[in-house]
């Protein structure tokens, strides 16, 4: 099986996304024109400390977090949103077509659109877009066509409607599709939200503000957290001190969160797989749970892939990382303790990083430690008020993988010759 080539990763992707994509460079420049539209969507971001939160749990810990949701969007995705956007319309690309799981993304990228003067089609997980119409109401006020994932608009949709009419989807399904939209349509480039190399590259302006910021309270982070779907969201925060740690510059301990429903890091395999269920894109080496894998409708939708960033699985394989896996419902507790004692309500993708900054926060408790936790809050929950009530109402399933689901997600592995 041979590696994708730049030619035909130049049809999918803005040339200059390609070319991020491969670079060895360790600074990339941000165009003059990508940072002004960083100004419009709140950068810099401000850093908070959950002192209320800190003294419900009488902690010795400190709690601090980096505000991702205050972006028109609301969350962490326009920081590469903007700037795929922008790459495209400099190459005169016309239209865009992409994924979304819970509509973070799709509502970044429609936002992004908007801005430049883009056309965009956004292909939605089947279970967010009927748990979160108001993120569909939010592309098409930006002008997006948006469709449940998977769709009657492309041949990867089709067949997969043809065996399940009411199949949930995946963020894997809708990758096929955009990606589909894309090689169909002359003029159309396709636009990820995570996992590539220059996805997570535009999200390092997180944790480069974050070290500043941290720099100025003269505190040194012991404990970095974040939430992993794709690995974009976390490796923004993460990457900058994770230099440090690698330079022996750092102490810290960097903790990813997952949900149990698809246990990528945590029970998956590390290996080369399709990064889409139609493999259509290239394959990537990852801790995968498989391309095939039927990610549970959880609410966190932004969290249902199968598989992770290849940096990122890299830094977990060699100890530089740690993950954890938590059920919806213990993530949902600890999204209504933050939104009782902090005042804003977390998205559930969101709440698997406050649970862990919760749980270790307790153990500080238990241990004496006053140890230094950050964590990022990706996004805010206000359209996901439906995942809410059905925690609090008890409608709440606490999926969780199998064997036999992660046998069946993992035999349809692609077959590499050493």
């Amino acid at each position: 099986m041979k590696p994708a080539s730049p030619e035909k990763m130049l049809r999918v992707f803005a040339k200059e996304c390609v070319m991020q994509e491969m670079s060895t460079e360790p600074r990339i420049p941000i165009p003059e024109e990508v940072i002004e539209a960083y100004y419009k969507v709140g950068r810099p971001t401000p850093l908070y400390r959950a002192k209320r939160l800190e003294e419900k749990l009488k902690t010795p810990a400190k709690i601090y977090y980096k505000r991702e949701d205050f972006s028109p969007p609301g969350s962490h995705k326009p920081n590469t949103s903007i700037a795929q956007t922008y790459y495209a319309a400099k190459q005169g690309i016309k239209r865009l077509a992409t994924e979304t799981g819970a509509g973070q993304w799709g509502a970044a990228v429609s936002y992004a659109c908007a801005l430049f003067g883009l056309e965009s089609t956004v292909y939605m997980t089947r279970s967010s877009y009927l748990q979160k119409p108001y993120r569909r109401v939010l592309m098409e006020l930006y002008g997006s066509k948006v469709y449940p994932s998977p769709s009657d608009q492309t041949k990867v949709g089709r067949e997969l409607l043809k065996k399940d009419p009411n199949h949930p989807g995946s963020l894997g399904i809708a990758i096929s599709e955009a990606a589909e939209d894309c090689l169909t349509h002359e003029g159309t480039r396709y636009t990820i939200g995570s996992v590539l190399n220059h996805v997570l590259l535009h999200q390092t302006i997180v944790g480069q503000e974050a070290k500043k910021q941290m720099e100025i309270l003269d505190e040194d982070p012991d404990v970095i957290i974040g939430c992993i779907g794709g690995g974009s969201n976390y490796a923004g925060l993460c990457y900058p001190f994770m230099g440090d740690k690698l330079k022996g510059k750092l102490e810290a301990e960097f903790v990813a969160v997952e949900p149990k429903a698809v246990p990528s890091t945590t029970k998956g395999k590390y290996a080369y797989d399709y990064s889409d269920t139609g493999r259509i894109i290239a394959i990537a080496k990852m801790f995968t749970v498989g391309s095939t894998y039927q990610c549970p409708p959880i609410h966190a939708g932004g969290l249902r892939y199968h598989g992770k960033a290849p940096t990122m699985c890299i830094l977990i394989k060699h100890s530089c990382m740690r993950s954890i896996a938590y059920h919806q419902n213990e993530v949902m507790e600890a999204g209504r303790l933050f939104t009782q004692t902090e005042g804003i309500v977390p998205a559930p993708e969101t709440a698997h990083a406050v649970k862990a900054a919760i749980d270790i926060a307790r153990e500080c408790k238990k241990t004496g430690e006053a140890k230094v936790i950050l964590f990022n809050y990706s996004g805010h929950g206000l359209l996901d008020l439906q995942a809410y009530d059905d925690y609090m109402s008890g409608k709440l399933v606490d999926f969780e993988a199998t064997e036999n689901m992660l046998k069946e997600g993992l035999k349809a592995l692609p077959k590499i010759p050493a």
